[in-house]
Order: C-alpha cells, then sequence, then structure tokens
C-alpha cells in the first residue's frame, strides 16, 4: 500500500502535468551544486581579491623599483600642469586639480589589478563637472560654491561605482561597444577644443560653454578682439607639438637613442610651462594696473597645501538638484576607466578585473571627497606614458603623489605666474589625441558599418548639442543595433559539401548554407542539398522569446512552398477551404503540382549555436511541429544536434523532443498564455515511440558507449550524425512504403485470380 506522502506526491504531479516517468534531465540543485562548490574559500577569495596588492607587495624588488620609481616621477612632472588645467575646464580653482591627483595616483595603487593606469582629473569629466555645476547654479543660483558640488559629484558617483563593483555588475559595462565609446569621445574632445580656443587667443564675449558648433563660430567671429594671451597660448602650443614631432623624427633616426628622446618629448609640458611662466613674469610683474589686474590672465594665487580636508558637506537638496545630471556623470566615470585599462592590459599581455578597477575607482573617488577632489578617472595620455616609462607595478602612484605633495607645498608662490593661455595650450594638445584617427574610423566602417554609423551620430550629436545627449545616444543606438541583432538573427538551409583529402582516402563532410554567401565558398564549390524529405536548418543565435517567431517562420514557409501536402486539395469545395486558403489559380492543376514534391519526414535542426531557450522558443517549437504535421497531415521527426547545454535538452524534452514520443500524446501547449480547459494533452505513461533502430549509433570508442543518453535518441552529438540519422530513417520508411505497396499488389492479383 503506497503511503499518505507517496499519495500526495502523485497527486501533485497529476496536477502540475509531470510524467511518472520522466526523462532524466538537469536539475536546480545541480546548477546550484555547480555555482559554488566550496562557499568558504570563495568568501575568502572576494575579500583577497578587494585587495590586489597583498597579492605583488610581498614580492617587491629593486628591479622593479627602479621603472616605478622613472614611471611615477615621469607622470608626476607631466600631471601637476594637466591637473591645474582640467581644474579650470571644471570652472574650480587650480588647487582643486593637484587635489584629485594626489588622491587618484595615490589610493588606485591600493586597489588596482592595472599597472599601467594612471588616476586623476582628465578632459572629458572636468567638462562634465563644469556643466553640472552651471546646472546647479541656473535653478538654485549662488546657494553652493562650485567646490561643494564637485566633489559631491565625487561622492555619489564613486559610492554608486563602488557598489557597482562589490556587486560584482561589472559586466554591464560592456553593452557599451567600442565604437560608441570613440563616437562620444571624439565628440567631447572637439567640444573641449573649441571651449579651451577662446582661453588661448584670449577673446571674450561669448558662452564658451554653449554647443560645440556656436563656439568654433564664435572663435572666427571675435579674431579681431583678440588679446595679447594668444602670444603666450600660441607660442606654448606651437612649442609642444614642435618638441614632440622633433623628438619622434630624431627617435626614429638615431633608434640607439630613442628612449632619450623619449623623455625629452614627456617633459615638454613642464618645460613650456616653465618658460611661459618666466616670460609671464618678466612681462607682468611691472605692469600691474591700478585696479589690480594685468596685461594677461595669470593664475595668481593659489593657496598651499590641503586647504579643505575633512568630511565631506552632503547636502540632501543638493543632490536632488543634480540628480538628473548623476547618470551621466557615473557613466563617463566607469566607461573611460574600463576602456583605458582593458585596452593596456591587452597591450602589455596582462588581465585587468573590471568589478575590481570599479571598485578601485570607487573607493579613489568616495575617500576623495575628504581632501577636497573632485571626480578622477583613468586617464588615457598619463597612462600612455606611464605604459612607455616601463612602469613596473601600480606602486609607481606612490611616486607621483609625492611629486603632486611637492608642487602643492612648495610650488604654489611659482605658480602664481602661470599664463592661462598656457594651460589652455597644454589641454589641446593633450586632448587633440583623444579624436579618433581617420585609419580609425576606417577600421569601424569596414567591420560593421552600422557601428560606424552610431560612431558618427555620437560625434554629431555631442558636436551640435551637448556631451550628455551624445553619451545617450551612442547608448541607445548601441542597445538598439543589440536589439535588432538579437531579434533578427541569421538562419541557413543547410546542404553537404563532400571533401577529399589529397594525401589521405580521407572523406569529410560538411554543412554549409545552400544559397551561396559572396566572399565565404570558391563558386566552383558544389553545395549538394539533403535528400528529398530531409531538411536540415541552421540557427545562428540563442532562441529566445524576441526572435523565434524568426525560425517558426522560416521552417513553416519553407515545408508549405516545397514539400507536398498530405490531403488532397484538389476534392475539396471551396466552401470547405479554411479563410486564409485560395486555391488553385483558374487552370492549375493544384495536385499535379503537390504530387511533383517530395514528401517530408525529418527536419533536422542544427543547435551549434544556441546557447539558451526560453518557453516562449519551446512553444514556438512546438507550433512548428503541430503546423508542418498538419501539413504533412503525418508524424514529423525532429532531430535536434550539438545541444550545447544541459537546460537547452531539459527545455526540450519539456516540450516533447528527444524522445520520439507521437506528437499525438505530447503537450501541444507547454506554457499558454490563457489556459484551454480540455483542449491540451498531457504525457502519458505508455508512450508511443517512433522507431529509431535504423538511426546511425553513436559510439564513444574509449568508453564504447552512447554519446549522447539513450532515452533522448533524436538528440544528437554533431549535425553529420543527425542528418545521417535523418537519412537512415527515412530510407527505412521508404522501404517499409515499397514492401507495403508490393504486399498490396499481390493480394489485389490474388484476389483478381481467384475471381
Amino acid at each position: 500500500m503506497p503511503s499518505l506522502v507517496e499519495k500526495v506526491k502523485s497527486y501533485g504531479k497529476r496536477i502540475v502535468g509531470q510524467p511518472e516517468d520522466p526523462v532524466p534531465v538537469v536539475s536546480v540543485q545541480d546548477w546550484v551544486r555547480n555555482q559554488s562548490r566550496d562557499p568558504k574559500r570563495e568568501i575568502l577569495r572576494y575579500v583577497e581579491g578587494l585587495f590586489p596588492i597583498v597579492g605583488w607587495i610581498t614580492r617587491y624588488n629593486f628591479g622593479w623599483l627602479y621603472g616605478d620609481v622613472v614611471a611615477g616621477l615621469t607622470v608626476g612632472i607631466v600631471v601637476v600642469p594637466q591637473s591645474m588645467s582640467y581644474a579650470q575646464i571644471a570652472t574650480l580653482p587650480t588647487q582643486y586639480g593637484l587635489y584629485s591627483a594626489f588622491v587618484g595616483v595615490l589610493i588606485y595603487c591600493l586597489f588596482a589589478t592595472s599597472k599601467d593606469v594612471s588616476i586623476g582629473p582628465v578632459a572629458v569629466m572636468s567638462l562634465t563637472v563644469s556643466r553640472i555645476i552651471a546646472t546647479v547654479n541656473e535653478h538654485h543660483p549662488n546657494e553652493w560654491p562650485g567646490h561643494q558640488i564637485a566633489t559631491t559629484v565625487a561622492f555619489i558617483c564613486g559610492f554608486i561605482v563602488l557598489c557597482i563593483g562589490l556587486l560584482r555588475l561589472g559586466w554591464l559595462v560592456e553593452f557599451i561597444p567600442a565604437p560608441a565609446v570613440s563616437g562620444f569621445m571624439t565628440g567631447s574632445a572637439i567640444n573641449i577644443v573649441a571651449g579651451q580656443v577662446p582661453g588661448l587667443l584670449g577673446e571674450t564675449g561669448f558662452d564658451t560653454r554653449a554647443a560645440t558648433y556656436k563656439v568654433i563660430i564664435n572663435c572666427f567671429k571675435f579674431l579681431p578682439v583678440t588679446k595679447r594671451d594668444a602670444a603666450f597660448g600660441l607660442t606654448g602650443l606651437v612649442a609642444l607639438y614642435g618638441i614632440r614631432i622633433a623628438c619622434d623624427i630624431l627617435a626614429k633616426r638615431y633608434p640607439r637613442r630613442k628612449r632619450f628622446f623619449f623623455f625629452i618629448s614627456v617633459f615638454r609640458n613642464a618645460f613650456v610651462i616653465v618658460v611661459l611662466t618666466i616670460a609671464s613674469w618678466l612681462y607682468c610683474r611691472h605692469r600691474k594696473s591700478k585696479s589690480g589686474k594685468y596685461p594677461i590672465k595669470i593664475l595668481q594665487t593659489v593657496p598651499r597645501g590641503f586647504q579643505h580636508v575633512g568630511p565631506p558637506v552632503i547636502d540632501s537638496k543638493l543632490i536632488s538638484a543634480m540628480s538628473g545630471e548623476l547618470p551621466v556623470a557615473t557613466i563617463i566615470l566607469l566607461l573611460e576607466h574600463i576602456a583605458i585599462s582593458k585596452s593596456f592590459g591587452r597591450l602589455n599581455g596582462y588581465k585587468i578585473n573590471p568589478n575590481q578597477e570599479l571598485i578601485a575607482i570607487g573607493v579613489t573617488n568616495t575617500v576623495g571627497t575628504v581632501f577636497g577632489a573632485y571626480p578622477a578617472t583613468g586617464s588615457f595620455s598619463r597612462s600612455a606614458l606611464k605604459s612607455k616609462s616601463g612602469v613596473r607595478t601600480p606602486a609607481a602612484g606612490i611616486l607621483t603623489a609625492i611629486v603632486v605633495i611637492v608642487a602643492l607645498y612648495g610650488l604654489t608662490p611659482a605658480f602664481f605666474w602661470i599664463p592661462s593661455a598656457g594651460l589652455s595650450a597644454v589641454v589641446i594638445h593633450a586632448v587633440a589625441d583623444l579624436v579618433a584617427s581617420p585609419r580609425q574610423v576606417y577600421s569601424f566602417w569596414r567591420v560593421s558599418p552600422l557601428e560606424f554609423v552610431i560612431w558618427l551620430a555620437a560625434v554629431l550629436v555631442t558636436v551640435f548639442t551637448t556631451i550628455e545627449n551624445g553619451i545617450y545616444t551612442s547608448i541607445c543606438a548601441s542597445l538598439a543595433l543589440l536589439l535588432v541583432r538579437i531579434a533578427h538573427p541569421r538562419g541557413y538551409f543547410l546542404g553537404r559539401v563532400t571533401l577529399h583529402e589529397d594525401k589521405k582516402s580521407v572523406i569529410r563532410e560538411v554543412f554549409v548554407p545552400l544559397t551561396q554567401r559572396p566572399g565565404i565558398l570558391h563558386p566552383a564549390v558544389k553545395v549538394e542539398p539533403p535528400p528529398p524529405g530531409v531538411i536540415v536548418y541552421r540557427f545562428e543565435e540563442s532562441a529566445l522569446y524576441p526572435n523565434i517567431s524568426l525560425l517558426n517562420d522560416a521552417l513553416v514557409d519553407h515545408v508549405k512552398k516545397n514539400m507536398r501536402r498530405g490531403k488532397d486539395m484538389s476534392q475539396v469545395r471551396m466552401s470547405d477551404r479554411p479563410w486564409n486558403d485560395p486555391g488553385p489559380r483558374p487552370g492549375q492543376d493544384e495536385n499535379a503540382e503537390n504530387l511533383a514534391r517530395p514528401v517530408l519526414h525529418s527536419i533536422v535542426l542544427d543547435f551549434s549555436g544556441v546557447s539558451h531557450i526560453d518557453t516562449t522558443a519551446v512553444q514556438s517549437l512546438i507550433d512548428t511541429r503541430n503546423e508542418v504535421e498538419r501539413w504533412a497531415d503525418k508524424p514529423i521527426e525532429f532531430h535536434f544536434a550539438t545541444i550545447l547545454s544541459p537546460w537547452i535538452r531539459r527545455a526540450l524534452v519539456a516540450g516533447g523532443f528527444g524522445t520520439g514520443a507521437s506528437s499525438s500524446r505530447i503537450p501541444t501547449e507547454i506554457a499558454p498564455v490563457v489556459p484551454y480547459r480540455g483542449g491540451r494533452t498531457l504525457l502519458e505513461k505508455h508512450q508511443q515511440k517512433v522507431s529509431d533502430v535504423e538511426a546511425i549509433e553513436e559510439i564513444a570508442e574509449e568508453s564504447e558507449g552512447p554519446i549522447v543518453p539513450e532515452d533522448t535518441p533524436f538528440f544528437h552529438f554533431d549535425l553529420i550524425s543527425a542528418v545521417h540519422a535523418a537519412e537512415a530513417s527515412l530510407a527505412a520508411a521508404n522501404e517499409k512504403s515499397a514492401r507495403s505497396s508490393i504486399q498490396k499488389g499481390a493480394v489485389s492479383e490474388e484476389s483478381s485470380a481467384s475471381t
């Protein structure tokens, strides 16, 4: 007698429709077990991963020290003038750029997985901060100082990025492709360069934060009112490019002294600023007006040391006022850094951890607010410089921080005479390299014309509106293209090509699209279609709800166009035809055309490109089977080749595929949106099996057993075995049909003889 528990289980199985003798498939317990075999070790590894410095600091040596000292000092010499220049872009006093530079290089080295990346103020982030300050001041004039707005942005964005890294959600960044990043970076670089030209020439009287095209037009309009600042700015810009070009030419001409010329080129920023500062001092020191102004714009007083150390002041009202701008700032903060760190990881042969890099950026910006820093992220120009200088570990950032500290406490009196036009020259010289080269843009076009359109749209929108619109345009266009590619994947009906080895008597079969694809196969190659009655189809995407209707349409339309209809419709009256069946045209012999087509026997689906399948896809496959069987008026075999995931196998078995069960005893709906009572049949214990004894057995040589489970004979290891099984089954069916015809002929002859 079964116990009460067993009766309840049996009753529950009948309610949910679970078969009493199910096919063994992967379970949720298997998934949980595979996720974490040792939870304690996983937790320990997670905590250790938060501090990558532990993995290499114990192996630190003097060989690494030399490379780090050279790279750290080199980057420090560059970051001081650059950070002050970028603070001007952010409409902040120059010392805030130095604060951000110090915290960025010092904190990042403790959490970094990249030795090359240099953290600090960057042009695009500085421009974004300036726009946020302008937006807040527009709606709340003089309510908060600019530096408080900037540090609040750093704190909120840093905290958001830190949470993304801790939750291991760094994969979200992968949804933004390289052309989109390059597009808004190029547009932003053009925007920044255009905004710095008025400062370079001493032009005033128009809004340098307006749309890029307006700024460019106004730069030309205001050329007649150019001031003496242009003498310092243009001289500095020409000197920067002249030194770099000369060093590049000399390095090619004298390869043995390439490193020497490299360091000469590196020091050009500091050299130009020093020379312009001396020139500014000589020119301005005796030309101060009664109102306290100088003939050219100079930095004047730069406070010594850290003037704003303390807990950050976070005002909830301020957060509400800037909430609309925070998504853009966060995207720039994490996207620019991840793109740079991955790039240098590829170039130098190591792999970065995106989640840990986000943690590093988050901690850097969150802690930086204690020192009054504004948002900092990875700098491409300084990272390239650091890499070329021979950096060995992230500890080089400590040397860079020392240089910044020396500048903050020892050089601020000299900063008084730095001409603002010279800083504009430094910005233009650094940012111009962010503009994509013609070679790079042409590569986008060669690889994917659609992605080139995204790049171009990002650039144009950024130039003619704002950076925010450019970022949103590139991201939305990229996501739209991704959705279109998922919803409209490629699929091909396949044929066979037989390959013969020249030196060995080896014959190999491959399956390629029946329709010739330009540049894929040689025109002389002949593709042999499958035997009449067998269809082979490859779907090149995961079978998901946005795209599965294409598979259904392709198979059903192909069957109705090329395969014989099982029912003779020539004898059916028009009144008895379905409303969507127009019937034959006048003079058309519908029955003769139908008999000329082959009888459908098997459909082989190549799932080598399918990594996921969902409920809607399984339901669509069931609908496809029902439609083609209704057309053929007989059961049709469905063979599946190269099933990559046990979860795909589980889903297909749930839909009644793979086992050979008669279609009359498997569900016509696996997940109905609106249940139709009484119209659904369930899997029963005694299922009729479609004979597959003629199929090619798939045996592994080592184990001398079947490669795929025996309870799913219509799931095959590869496409070749699946097609061979379908062909063998077709041959057996044809032989059986021939024997039946012979027997019927013999019976008819005996009956006629007896009469």
